[in-house]
């Protein structure tokens, strides 16, 4: 038998010997997983037979409370048993499907023998819990695999740096416990696992691939350092899997101190979220907490305002060019997420503490008794160097002093009596039984008037102040809205605010009158959302979150620096993973200075910040990535993985019949070629409709729209902005022409759209094509006849 033919059966009689051991675990498992459930019904059946209650007197009461906590303690107990068994079981079931992908025989410095350790998704003992038959693939000693090929190596611990020689690294794909494919490998994890994972069609949902993590992806999983790590990648180059991963291996390693609750991922969209959903549950890990910004500012901010969302902002850029207030309104945008906006607010609200601030009086029953010029002059009245939070709470302590006065002097008045009247019957027989348990009069009558009336009027009156009080311990009596407003109500205001050599956008002055007829309407523009936030936090204190310890963002080239600044001040004790490809920024700021990476960047210490480059793209085939890299300027550093497959093609139609025609026609034969996921990609919302209306009629298609919040295999038809961050088998670009992606601010959202292919990438055009496929990319694809 031949070395390789040995090596193989030794191998896969090894693979025998695991699944044996794993079914043994499990049968184990499956055993107390059924006994803790049975003891848990058993507890819950009987659990007030078990419970001795008794409230005669103090010490049976305390008797009774100790046999309740005991009894609730135990079922606790046998709960956190069944979960952990259960997911223990859970984990044994995928190992015994794939034990493990990888193998590295290291010898350490001064050792003489090496010691085979196998790697996999988790970690697996033997039957005495002494060896290690699986290592988990976020172990320190398991980066040799990913970081180094045979030769010298070494991998960090928390006792230190640990060296030595790597003398094999093998990888295995293992279907069902068998052996499929094996074979030794160099630096990178051999293209033929990877030409097996990527060929593959696409999912509803992201996979976790650990067996095909790549070093410089396995920097960015493994980084523990940077306060703030930012990740700039190619389209497709495994920024968002690695990201996730990097989640897993910090649960992993920081078991026992941090949570996935204590975890954030800010992504693009609802959708976004369903499609990496199982990434962490796949690797034995809870899911982090997920939202997207937006959901954030809703939440703040959508009782006080209609507030416009970034995709109805992203629509109006796409598709209002002749709005007689269009490139006022692009202005608007781009100057409103720039740095130099966020400086001259910066400089407005430090003004404040010397004066600006606008207050509102506070009135009770029509009639104002608190006047807003007196909130005013009792403000600036107090040190200047008292921070305007501290200050407004001072202010609310000598308001809500003045209110109990007013509340004390209320209760003789005639309304009083008129209110009491009014009373339903449920809230005299409430304060009948409050009045019983005070013992305010003769237990055995209700006769005793004057305590009632006091009583009836306590209550009367306190209700009436109760959304008084309540808008003083908000600090309510401070108009956040005429203070954001005053920045525009003259173009000339901002003006003291700038520095030497800034100056405000050539359409100022209509920026400023749009920005007051929205405000006064009750509407927020999406530019105008973080700016509003950042400023009612400033002057009224922020509400930090001090439990979160890590955050991500997803699209961060996207995000503006009020954003960062925002998300910094909310989070002051998270440490920062930043991903992004500032050739996929679509949004209608990103041309403005002071957003994307340098904006995130500027807010952490350059000894903390570390930036990750990643150039190669693995998603799509070699065709696809060397027709859309030429579809941006600086896209031949993007480097394609080496995966074969049909050249895009173009097709020019004469009509939007035979558009129609020609794409169901194309989805037919995707799907009978046995593609999952197919997207008909289209600019805006409403070109999606036209189209799903238009196509529906032939086949089963789905409408993707902001609300969607499921990604679901099979045929859709989605807008460009949507389909950032997710990939299908299979594109169709509805609109490649010159009126389509003609602008030139439209060039990455058109290469971001291309990029979304895994497989097969198809463009049409009833006109012209976009000037962004040049000869040369043309060169690269397959050009159909009409």
């Amino acid at each position: 038998m031949s070395e390789p033919a040995q090596d193989w059966k030794c191998e896969q009689l090894r693979v025998d010997q695991v699944v044996q051991e794993i079914d043994g675990q499990m049968a184990t498992l499956e055993r107390q997983t059924s006994e803790a459930r049975s003891e848990m019904v058993e507890i819950r059946k009987n659990f007030w037979d078990d419970v001795t209650v008794n409230f005669e007197d103090a010490a049976e009461l305390a008797e009774t409370a100790a046999s309740l906590r005991q009894q609730a303690e135990m079922l606790f107990d046998r709960e956190h048993a069944h979960r952990q068994s259960d997911k223990q079981l859970r984990t044994l079931k995928k190992l015994r499907q794939s034990p493990y992908f990888g193998r590295i025989d290291f010898v350490e410095n001064g050792e003489s023998a090496s010691e085979p350790i196998y790697l996999g998704i988790a970690s697996l003992r033997d039957a005495t819990d002494t060896d290690y038959l699986i290592y988990d693939w976020r172990a320190p000693v398991s980066s040799l695999y990913y970081d180094y090929p045979p030769g010298p190596a070494r991998y960090d611990t928390p006792m230190g740096m640990i060296g030595g020689e790597l003398k094999l690294k093998r990888q295995f794909v293992i279907r069902d416990g068998v052996i499929a494919s094996l074979f030794d490998t160099g630096v990178t994890i051999g293209d033929e696992m990877l030409q097996e994972v990527l060929g593959k069609h696409s999912d509803a949902q992201m996979k976790s691939i650990v067996a095909t993590i790549q070093r410089e992806q396995n920097l960015i999983i493994r980084n523990d350092r940077s306060r703030l790590l930012v990740v700039q990648g190619a389209a497709g180059s495994g920024k968002t899997s690695a990201a996730l991963q990097r989640v897993a291996y910090l649960l992993y390693r920081h078991r026992g101190t941090l949570s996935a609750d204590q975890i954030v991922l800010f992504s693009p969209n609802p959708m976004f979220n369903s499609y990496v959903s199982t990434v962490l549950p796949e690797l034995g890990e809870d899911n982090m907490e997920q939202t997207t910004f937006q959901d954030y500012l809703h939440f703040r901010l959508s009782k006080s305002f209609r507030l416009e969302n970034p995709y109805e902002q992203l629509e109006y850029a796409l598709s209002a060019m002749e709005d007689p207030g269009y490139e006022a309104r692009m202005e608007s945008i781009r100057y409103k997420a720039s740095g130099t906006f966020v400086e001259l607010m910066e400089r407005y609200l430090t003004s404040l503490k010397d004066g600006g601030l606008i207050f509102r009086s506070l009135s009770f029953r029509g009639e104002p008794f608190i006047q807003a010029d007196d909130i005013h002059d009792y403000f600036y009245s107090l040190d200047h160097s008292i921070p305007i939070p501290n200050r407004l709470r001072l202010v609310a302590e000598r308001l809500m002093e003045r209110l109990k006065e007013r509340q004390t002097a209320a209760l003789e008045e005639r309304w009083v009596e008129d209110d009491i009247e009014l009373l339903d019957k449920d809230t005299y027989l409430r304060i009948y039984q409050q009045l019983r348990r005070k013992k305010r009069f003769n237990k055995d009558s209700f006769d005793d008037f004057e305590a009632e009336r006091a009583m009836l009027a306590e209550y009367v009156v306190r209700e009436r102040f109760k959304p008084l009080r309540n808008r003083v311990k908000r600090l309510n009596f401070i108009n956040l809205k005429a203070v954001y407003r005053q920045l525009f109500a003259d173009p000339t205001f901002a003006q003291a605010y700038l520095e030497e050599g800034d100056s405000l956008p050539a359409r100022w002055s209509q920026i400023c009158t749009r920005t007051l007829e929205r405000l006064d309407e009750g509407e927020m523009a999406y530019e105008d959302a973080t700016p509003f936030l950042y400023a009612v936090e400033r002057i009224r204190g922020f509400q930090t979150n001090v439990s979160v310890r890590h955050i991500l963002i997803d699209e961060a080239q996207d995000y503006t620096a009020f954003q960062f600044a925002y998300l910094k001040r909310l989070f002051p004790r998270a440490k920062v993973t930043a991903l992004g490809d500032m050739n996929q920024s679509i949004n209608a700021h990103t041309s403005s200075g002071g957003s994307g990476f340098s904006a995130v960047e500027a807010l952490y210490d350059p000894e903390e910040t570390e930036r990750v480059m990643l150039t190669r793209s693995y998603r799509s085939t070699r065709p696809i990535v060397e027709f859309t890299s030429m579809l941006i300027p600086g896209g031949e550093s993007i480097e394609p993985f080496n995966r074969s497959g049909e050249k895009p093609t173009l097709t020019t139609v004469k009509d939007s019949q035979a558009l129609h025609a020609h794409i169901v026609e194309r989805i037919t034969a995707l799907k009978e070629e046995g593609y999952q996921t197919i997207a008909v990609i289209c600019k805006t919302a409403a070109e999606s409709r036209t189209a799903h209306d238009a196509l529906q009629q032939f086949i089963d298609i789905r409408l993707m729209e902001r609300e969607t919040s499921d990604f679901e295999q099979g045929v859709v038809v989605i807008p460009s902005y949507l389909a950032k961050g997710v990939e299908f088998d299979a594109v169709i670009v509805y609109d490649g022409s010159v009126s389509g992606y003609g602008r030139e601010r439209e060039r990455k959202l058109f290469y971001t759209v291309c990029t979304r292919a895994m497989h097969e990438l198809h463009l049409y055009t009833i006109g012209d094509w976009s000037p962004f496929i040049s000869e040369e990319a043309r060169k690269r694809c397959t050009v159909e006849p009409e």
